[in-house]
């Protein structure tokens, strides 16, 4: 899903990293008011575990690779915005020390894994296990169906941004500079991959994750409240 150089046009990149800026920015300060003190290791943790499961990179049909992310999980023990926070530094690493993922792509790229998908999931999380204790069924199975939910969106937002690639940006002999599908080809090729293969990856791996702490700290399951 890691978007590389030259797929996107500045059109497309530069607005991405325009929204993403402010996005931080307010990220960082919701961070500091709720992420308890016991829990600030975890931020670490939890973009150490994205930066690992990432780059297990799969190829899929279409020009883009697939891949579990952990954003929902991360969302899910920490809040959203530290999970928007712990992926864009997974992300921002790749990009820079390893090449996973364009530097021109970042924004994008945080904006379809870190801000999307764990807002996304995690609001599927909480609507599914309003009312439920902490150690209950209904916790891990809002998880799974989370965790699915949540990178199923991430994927096609990035098909999205792949498929309008052609219409924003054509040379002279009317070829695309950019990505060259449009979006009937990246949309279902991009849906497709993770409808089927790795939406369930992610979904059986925040399943899992929400079982264990459900039996080992079920208070990092408690939501969090914003400090006054």
């Amino acid at each position: 899903m890691h978007i590389p150089d030259g797929y996107l046009g500045p059109a497309t990149y530069g607005l991405l990293y325009g929204v993403m800026v402010p996005i931080w920015a307010l990220a960082s300060k919701l961070v500091r008011r709720t992420l308890r003190q016991r829990q600030v290791p975890f931020l670490a943790l939890g973009a150490a575990f994205s930066f690992v499961i990432m780059m297990f990179n799969i190829p899929i049909p279409g020009g883009s690779t697939g891949h579990a992310v952990g954003g929902v999980i991360v969302a899910i023990l920490l809040g959203p915005w530290a999970a928007l926070i712990a992926i864009s530094i997974a992300l921002v690493i790749q990009a820079l020390l390893f090449g996973d993922g364009g530097i021109t792509a970042i924004g994008a790229n945080c904006f379809s894994m870190a801000l999307v998908m764990p807002m996304v999931g995690y609001l599927v999380y909480r609507l599914i296990s309003k009312g439920a204790t902490t150690t209950s069924r209904r916790r891990w199975l809002a998880g799974a169906v989370a965790g699915y939910v949540g990178l199923n969106v991430a994927a096609v937002t990035t098909a999205v941004m792949f498929g309008l690639q052609p219409l924003l940006a054509k040379g002279p002999d009317g070829r695309p500079l950019y990505f060259p599908y449009p979006l009937e080809v990246a949309v279902p090729v991009m849906a497709a991959q993770h409808l089927f293969l790795f939406g369930i990856m992610e979904a059986v791996l925040t399943g899992l994750l929400v079982i264990y702490f459900q039996r080992t700290e079920p208070s990092m399951l408690e939501p969090m409240e914003v400090a006054k």
